[in-house]
C-alpha cells in the first residue's frame, strides 16, 4: 500500500478554498483568474503571459465602481491608472487603504466637484462580490512570485494566505519568511493587499502587510488547537474582513517613520463592546481591563474614533481623560500620528469648562484633574462619552464626583492596565465602572493571556545582597505597613509617602551605599545585560538620588553610558541643575535609548519614564525606590515589552528586575492583588535556577557523552556525522540557546559552580557544530561574553579542532581531497565551506553565486539523506570541476567575472559574435558605474545593452527578452 502523506496543497490550500466557499467566497480557478487579470495567452512562459497583467479582476472592479458611483464617468483604463498610482511602499499602501475606505475622491465634470470614490459597500455588504483564488502570480520585470491563496473584494486583492505543509518544521515561520521575501522582491503585491496570514492547518498567524516584525504577527485564537475550518471560517468571515479593512488597521507616524498595525482580537473585541455599550440607551458604565503592554492606547484611540463616526451616536462629544499631564501630551501625539481628526486639547480648567459649555462635538483630550471644582451640569447631553485611562485612580478622591456631576447623563467607560487591587479603592473601581456587568468588567485581557500570546513577556526578579537592602524593620514601618501606602496607585502619591520615610531615604542615599550599588549595577550590566545587546533603567528614590547615582556610575562606566532624566525645578540646587535637560534633549535621549547601537545604555530615573514610555529594548530594571501595587506594576512593566532584532540575532526572552530595596522579598504586601495575577506577573529568579538544573541534569548528559577523546579530531568528525541530521541539530541548538541564556542571566552565582565544567563542554560542542553547519559565523554576537571566556578558560581554544579547512578550487583540489584522511562527512563540509568562502570573497562574480546555489542544493539533499555521503562528495567535486573549466575559458578570453557572465549568457542564447557584443556591453557597465543604486544609470545601462544586442539580433522583442533575462540573473546574483 502506498504511504499517505499530507501535502501543502491537499491538506491546507485546497481545504482553505473549500471552507472559504462554504462561508460565501466564490472560488475562481487559477486559469480564470489569470484571464480576468489580462494575462497574455500567447506568452511562452508565465513571465511572458504576466508581463502586462493587472493586479485586479478589472471588469469586476469597473462594474462595481460604476454601480457604487453613479457620477463616475471615467473609462476603465482611467480607473486602473488611478488605482495604479500608489507606489509599492508603505505610503502607497496607506493611500490604497484610504481608497478602500472610501476616503479618496474622483472629479465629476457634470457636477464640477469632487465625490468620494466608493470601492467597497460597507453599509450593504451583500452588494459586494467576494472571491478567492489560488496561485496568484505577479512578475514586475525583475522578480516573479506566486501567492498561495488570495481573497478579493470587488476584484481587489485584500488578503493573502501563505500555506505550508503541517509536517514541515517551523512551517509558519517559513511562510512568514516568504511573505517577507515577497515584500522585498515584488512589493507591488502589497499595494492593495492589507492583511496576510500563514498556516500549516494547526496554527494560524496574521498580520498587516508592510509590517513583518515578529512582535506584530499574532495567532488567531480559537478554542481548539488545529481546527483549520474554524479558524478560516472565523478569520475569513466576510464581515470580519470588512471590519478590519474599514476600522481596525492603523497607520502611525513615529520618530518620522510610518508604521502600520492591526488591532488584535482582544483590542477589536473591546472596541466593539465599548461602542455597543455607549449607544445602549439603558446602560452608562463599563470597565475594560487590559494588561499593560497589550495596546491599550490604540484601543482607546480607535474606540474614540469609531464612537465619533457612529451614526447612532449622533455627532457626540468624546472625553479622553488621561491621569497625568505628561501622558496627555503623549495621547495627543498618538492621536496625531494616526491621523485622527476633530481633536481639541483642554489645557486648563477654564478651557475644559468652556469647551463643554459651548457643546463641542468631537474628541476632547484632558486630564481628570481639570474637573476639580467644576460646576454641576455643565452639559447634560446624553451622547457624551467619557473614556478614562487608568480608571483605578479616579475613585480615590472627589475628582470622580466633580466629573460625573458636570456631565450627569454621560456614559463612563474606565480603562485599566493593572489588576484591580483588593483595597477599598480597588473594589470602588468595580463599583464605579463595572456595576452593570455581572463579571465586574465589560472586557478583560489578563496578564496570563498576554504572556501566552506573546503580547508581553514574563518578568523575572532577583534580590541584591543583604547588605545593600533596606533593613526590613525600617522598610515595613515606614512603607509596607502604612495604611495609606496600601493600594497606592499614583507615583505622586507614592512620592509623598516616601518624603515622610526619612530613615528609608537616608539609608538609600547613604554615600557609601550609593557607591556600592553603582559598582554592583555597573558590573551586573556589563557582564549580564550588555553582552546580550539590551539596555537598563536605574530607578532612584528621588531626584537627588538620581544625581548621586550618575556621579557614582561615571566612576565605573564611561559617562556616555548613562543619562539622567527627571523634571527640573527653578529652585533646584546646583547638583540637581547639573542634570537639567530641555525637551529637545530629552526627546533625543529617548530616541537614542531605543536604538541598539546608540548611547545611552542606562537611564537613571525616579518618576519620569516610569509610565507611558515604551522602549522594547529595555531588558533590566535596577530598582532602588520603594514601590508597591499599581506604581510597582507600572514601573516594572517597562521591561516586559517583546523585542526582536533580526540583524543582531536578538529575541528578548523576558524582562528582569534586580531589587535593591527588598520589596520583592514580600510580594504579598508589595502587590495587593489576587494571587493568580501576582503569579502571572513576576517570577523569582529561583525558577530559572530550577530550569537550568533540570536541563543540565536531564537533557544535557547525552550530548556530553558524544565526546570520547578529549576533543581531538576524532570527536570533531563524530560530532559532524552525528549532527548531519537537521532535526538533531535543531533540537540541540534550541536546548543550547535556552541553557546559554539561563547561564548568562543567573551568572554570577555560586549555584552555577557544580555545572561549570559540563556547561563549558556543551558550549564547545555547540561551537563545533555551529561552525560546521552554519553558513556565516558571528561568534561575538551569537556567543555570549561569559560563555566565550569560560570555554577559553576551561577547555582552551587549542583543544577545539577547526572543523574545516578551506581549499582553493583548482586543478590540484580534487586530488588533495582524495588524499585527505578525514572522513567523508568532513570532506563534504570542507568542500561546501570552500565554495561559500570563494563566493563571499568574490561577491562581484555572478557565476560564483550560481556555484554556491548548486552546492547548497547538494548540501541540503545530503542533510535530508536524499543522497549518500559518497554521492554528495561526487556531485560537489563535479561542481568544482565545472568551475575549474570555466576559469580556464575565462582566462583565455581575458574576461573578468562579470564580463564572462555576460558572454556565457549571450552564448546560451545563440547570439553570434558574442565576444564583440560582450565587450560593447562591458563598456556600458564602465560608463554607468552606479547602476546598482542609480535609476538613471540602470536605465542607461539597460538601453545600451539592448542596442548592443540589436546589432546582431534584429527581433527587438527577442533582444529585449535576452537583456531582461541577463539583468534578472544579475539582480539575483547581487541580491538587489
Amino acid at each position: 500500500m502506498t504511504a499517505l502523506k499530507p501535502t501543502e496543497h491537499k491538506s491546507v490550500q485546497a481545504r482553505i478554498l473549500k471552507y472559504a466557499k462554504e462561508i460565501g467566497w466564490a472560488v475562481v480557478s487559477q486559469s480564470k483568474a489569470e484571464h480576468r487579470r489580462g494575462f497574455d495567452p500567447s506568452g511562452a512562459s508565465s513571465r511572458e503571459r504576466a508581463k502586462h497583467a493587472s493586479r485586479f479582476f478589472t471588469d469586476t472592479l469597473f462594474e462595481k465602481v460604476k454601480e457604487f458611483n453613479p457620477k463616475f464617468k471615467d473609462s476603465k483604463e482611467e480607473l486602473l491608472r488611478k488605482l495604479d498610482l500608489p507606489l509599492p511602499t508603505i505610503v502607497g499602501n496607506r493611500d490604497f487603504l484610504q481608497h478602500l475606505q472610501g476616503e479618496k475622491t474622483f472629479f465629476s465634470k457634470e457636477e464640477n466637484r469632487e465625490f468620494n470614490l466608493v470601492l467597497i459597500n460597507y453599509n450593504e455588504p451583500d452588494k459586494n462580490i467576494y472571491e478567492v483564488t489560488e496561485e496568484y502570480y505577479l512578475f514586475n520585470g525583475q522578480y516573479a512570485n506566486r501567492e498561495d491563496v488570495v481573497f478579493l473584494i470587488n476584484g481587489i486583492p485584500v488578503l493573502v494566505i501563505e500555506c505550508k505543509n503541517a509536517t514541515k518544521d517551523e512551517a509558519i515561520a517559513i511562510g512568514i519568511d516568504q511573505i517577507r521575501r515577497y515584500h522585498r522582491e515584488t512589493p507591488e503585491f502589497f499595494v492593495p493587499q492589507q492583511i496576510y496570514t500563514a498556516t500549516e492547518s494547526i496554527g494560524f498567524s496574521y498580520g498587516v502587510t508592510w509590517n513583518t516584525i515578529k512582535r506584530n504577527i499574532f495567532n488567531w485564537k480559537e478554542e481548539e488547537i488545529g481546527n483549520l475550518e474554524a479558524k478560516i471560517k472565523s478569520f475569513c468571515d466576510k464581515q470580519n474582513i470588512l471590519d478590519y479593512l474599514k476600522k481596525f488597521i492603523i497607520f502611525a507616524e513615529q520618530n518620522e517613520e510610518l508604521n502600520k498595525y492591526i488591532l488584535r482580537q482582544h483590542q477589536k473585541t473591546a472596541v466593539e463592546k465599548v461602542v455597543e455599550r455607549a449607544i445602549d440607551p439603558d446602560k452608562t458604565r463599563g470597565l475594560v481591563w487590559h494588561t499593560q503592554g497589550s495596546g491599550k492606547t490604540y484601543t482607546m484611540i480607535k474606540t474614540a474614533e469609531l464612537l465619533f463616526k457612529a451614526p447612532e451616536a449622533e455627532k457626540p462629544t468624546i472625553l479622553l481623560l488621561i491621569d497625568r499631564n505628561e501622558l496627555e501630551d503623549q495621547m495627543l501625539k498618538n492621536l496625531d500620528s494616526v491621523g485622527t481628526k476633530n481633536v481639541v486639547q483642554a489645557e486648563h480648567i477654564k478651557d475644559l469648562q468652556k469647551i463643554l459649555k459651548n457643546d463641542y462635538r468631537g474628541i476632547i483630550v484632558s486630564t481628570l484633574h481639570k474637573f476639580r471644582d467644576m460646576p454641576a451640569e455643565v452639559n447634560t447631553r446624553k451622547n457624551i462619552y467619557v473614556l478614562i485611562d487608568e480608571a483605578h485612580r479616579t475613585t480615590g478622591s472627589d475628582l470622580g464626583n466633580y466629573l460625573m456631576a458636570a456631565v450627569p447623563n454621560a456614559t463612563f467607560v474606565g480603562f485599566t492596565g493593572t489588576p484591580i487591587d483588593k483595597t477599598v479603592y480597588g473594589r470602588g473601581t468595580f463599583k464605579t465602572f463595572g456595576i452593570e456587568d455581572k463579571s465586574g468588567y465589560l472586557h478583560k485581557y489578563s496578564i496570563a493571556e498576554s504572556i501566552e500570546d506573546g503580547t508581553t513577556l514574563p518578568l523575572f526578579y532577583g534580590v541584591a545582597p543583604n547588605e545593600l537592602l533596606v533593613p526590613k524593620e525600617i522598610l515595613e514601618k515606614e512603607f509596607l505597613n502604612l495604611a495609606e501606602a496600601y493600594g497606592v496607585n499614583d507615583i505622586e502619591e507614592l512620592n509623598k509617602i516616601l518624603e515622610r520615610a526619612v530613615n528609608t531615604r537616608n539609608f538609600l542615599k547613604g554615600q557609601e551605599r550609593v557607591e556600592k550599588v553603582a559598582e554592583y549595577v555597573a558590573k551586573h550590566y556589563t557582564e549580564n545585560v550588555e553582552p546580550m545587546g539590551y539596555k537598563a533603567f536605574l530607578v532612584g528614590v528621588d531626584r537627588p538620588a538620581c544625581a548621586m547615582y550618575k556621579k557614582a556610575l561615571d566612576k565605573f562606566l564611561p559617562p556616555e553610558y548613562s543619562e539622567v532624566v527627571y523634571t527640573g525645578n527653578n529652585n533646584d540646587t546646583e547638583d540637581l541643575k547639573k542634570y537639567h535637560i530641555d525637551k529637545k534633549k530629552e526627546k533625543e535621549i529617548r530616541k537614542k535609548f531605543t536604538k541598539v547601537e546608540e548611547q545611552p545604555k542606562i537611564l537613571i530615573v525616579t518618576e519620569k519614564l516610569l509610565t507611558g514610555f515604551d522602549a522594547p529594548i529595555l531588558y533590566a530594571m535596577y530598582l532602588d525606590k520603594p514601590m508597591r501595587d499599581h506604581t510597582l506594576l507600572q514601573a516594572i512593566a517597562r521591561v516586559n515589552r517583546p523585542y526582536e532584532n533580526e540583524q543582531k540575532g536578538m529575541i528578548k526572552p523576558h524582562g528582569f528586575v534586580l531589587d535593591f530595596v527588598g520589596i520583592f522579598e514580600n510580594l504579598e504586601k508589595a502587590l495587593a492583588f489576587d494571587s493568580d495575577e501576582i503569579n502571572a506577573i513576576v517570577k523569582d529568579i529561583q525558577l530559572l535556577k530550577h530550569l537550568f538544573k533540570a536541563n543540565m541534569e536531564e537533557k544535557v548528559p547525552p550530548y556530553l557523552q558524544l565526546i570520547k577523546y578529549g576533543f581531538n579530531d576524532k570527536d570533531t568528525d563524530n560530532l559532524i556525522a552525528y549532527f548531519r541530521d537537521k532535526s538533531k541539530r535543531k533540537e540541540f541548538f534550541k536546548l543550547y540557546k535556552e541553557v546559554e541564556m539561563l547561564y548568562e542571566i543567573i551568572s554570577p552565582d555560586k549555584f552555577l559552580r557544580p555545572y561549570i565544567d559540563d556547561y563549558a563542554t556543551l558550549s564547545a560542542i555547540y561551537k563545533i557544530v555551529r561552525n560546521a553547519y552554519t553558513k556565516r559565523i558571528q561568534v561575538d554576537r551569537e556567543f555570549q561574553r561569559k560563555t566565550n571566556e569560560l570555554i577559553q578558560e576551561k577547555i582552551g581554544m587549542e583543544n577545539l579542532q577547526q572543523t574545516y579547512e578551506f581549499f582553493e578550487i583548482n586543478e590540484n583540489t580534487i586530488q588533495k581531497i582524495k588524499e585527505n584522511q578525514s572522513n567523508y562527512n568532513t570532506r563534504v563540509i570542507n568542500l561546501v565551506k570552500s565554495i561559500e568562502k570563494i563566493a563571499e570573497d568574490n561577491s562581484d562574480d555572478p557565476f560564483l553565486i550560481g556555484l554556491l546555489e548548486r552546492a547548497a542544493q547538494v548540501e541540503e539533499r545530503y542533510e535530508d539523506r536524499q543522497i549518500s555521503t559518497q554521492e554528495a562528495l561526487e556531485k560537489i567535486k563535479t561542481i568544482c570541476e565545472d568551475d575549474i573549466q570555466r576559469k580556464k575559458e575565462q582566462a583565455e578570453k581575458g574576461f573578468d567575472g562579470l564580463t564572462f557572465f555576460i558572454y556565457r549568457t549571450l552564448l546560451d542564447k545563440d547570439i553570434k559574435n558574442a565576444d564583440e557584443i560582450t565587450r560593447q556591453i562591458k563598456v556600458e557597465f564602465v560608463n554607468n558605474p552606479n547602476w546598482k543604486t542609480s535609476e538613471k544609470d540602470l536605465r542607461d545601462l539597460r538601453n545600451g545593452a539592448t542596442f548592443a544586442v540589436l546589432n546582431e539580433e534584429e527581433d527587438i522583442d527577442k533582444a529585449a527578452a535576452i537583456v531582461e533575462e541577463l539583468f534578472y540573473h544579475l539582480f539575483k546574483a547581487y541580491d538587489l
